[in-house]
């Protein structure tokens, strides 16, 4: 079930596209929020701009006003780690959410109450104390209280290596516990409900078939056409991480390929022929998965790939490569449910045995 947010707009273009703003009464300019209400980005953004945070996309130097920009702040520090390298090679959505959290923060008062705001706290009065207290003020919200942590841990690991600071106040800063699943996990009952509604030739099912046999995120599978099919073989790069995929075409994805309208070098086009975006393609998936009865949606189904994977013993490096993670502890996650799984079906006749006897 998704809930309602107070001040948020829902309008539908000619062409079918849903967009989101944000407006407290009529007559207020309205502020765009993420096309995909159902994802984490979605409820941030909400949040930043209800609390009254200045936009994403401001400018740096914007966010203190008339005041002065002083050198060896924590807001210089900002300033010049959003013109860096490591900042600007990050995606597009990763860097607004990134340069949005660290805005956030700066407009904070160093205490409740106190007038003077973390922008004009100088670096030397940053310890560790002092982010774990920007952390914890999210509490209520743990995913955004882990974003901030991210942020100030990418933050002053640049500013160490810079020697800017002498000791990374970031570097035993944790995050907080989500008592969350996530993305929905399809079941194969639910993929079966999804086929049943949306039959193979139609793009939906193509979507599907994409998604679930390729294990590819939505921003992938937005740039995917048949020119990265070759001799049997899917090769792409991926978006987000830039890591080098390849993998063999399952049958059932080619039958569905083969099978299905798609656009001249994409395989989902909107209605002038272009290509779509992530957040269009994941807003248009949601809706057949509507239409289908079923609760998942796009991510869903790369979660679904990876423990269907891992429960028939792939391996860590195996997922890695399929899914295209640069780190082991993403895989792990599925391996260790997968081997937890294993073991205790292995088990639990051991105890039928022992209190038989």
């Amino acid at each position: 079930m998704r809930i309602r947010l107070k001040h948020v707009l829902r309008d539908v273009d000619r062409y079918g596209v849903v967009r989101f703003y944000f407006r407290r009464r009529k007559g207020e300019k309205k502020i765009r929020l993420p096309d995909d209400d159902s994802s984490e980005d979605f409820l941030f953004r909400y949040h930043e701009v209800r609390s009254g945070s200045s936009p994403v996309n401001a400018a740096p130097h914007a966010l203190a006003g008339r005041a002065a920009l002083s050198a060896g702040t924590f807001h210089w520090l900002v300033v010049e780690y959003l013109q860096t390298t490591p900042y600007l090679q990050l995606a597009k959505t990763t860097q607004g959410i990134r340069r949005g959290v660290l805005q956030h923060m700066l407009r904070e008062p160093i205490r409740p109450g106190a007038v003077e705001l973390y922008t004009e706290m100088p670096l030397a009065e940053i310890t560790h104390k002092a982010l774990k207290v920007l952390r914890d003020r999210q509490t209520a919200m743990p995913n955004m209280a882990n974003e901030r942590v991210k942020a100030l841990r990418h933050l002053f690991k640049w500013a160490t290596e810079q020697e800017y600071v002498d000791v990374n106040p970031s570097k035993d800063l944790l995050g907080l516990a989500c008592r969350t699943e996530g993305h929905h996990t399809w079941t194969v009952e639910e993929v079966a409900q999804f086929e049943a509604r949306h039959p193979t030739g139609t793009k939906a099912r193509l979507a599907l078939a994409l998604l679930l046999w390729t294990g590819v995120r939505r921003s992938d599978v937005v740039l995917l056409g048949k020119q990265h099919v070759r001799g049997g073989w899917l090769a792409f790069t991926a978006k987000k991480n830039r890591a080098r995929i390849e993998m063999p075409v399952l049958p059932c994805l080619q039958q569905a390929i083969d099978a299905s309208p798609t656009g001249d070098l994409t395989f989902f086009v909107g209605s002038r022929g272009h290509p779509l975006t992530a957040h269009t393609f994941g807003n248009w998936f949601r809706d057949r998965c509507k239409e289908a009865g079923v609760p998942g949606r796009a991510h869903g189904l790369r979660k679904a790939g990876a423990v269907t994977a891992a429960e028939n013993g792939a391996t860590t490096q195996q997922l890695m490569s399929i899914f295209g993670w640069k780190t082991v502890s993403e895989a792990e996650r599925y391996t260790r449910a997968a081997d937890r799984k294993k073991m205790a079906g292995d088990a639990m006749p051991l105890m039928v045995r022992q209190v038989c006897e």
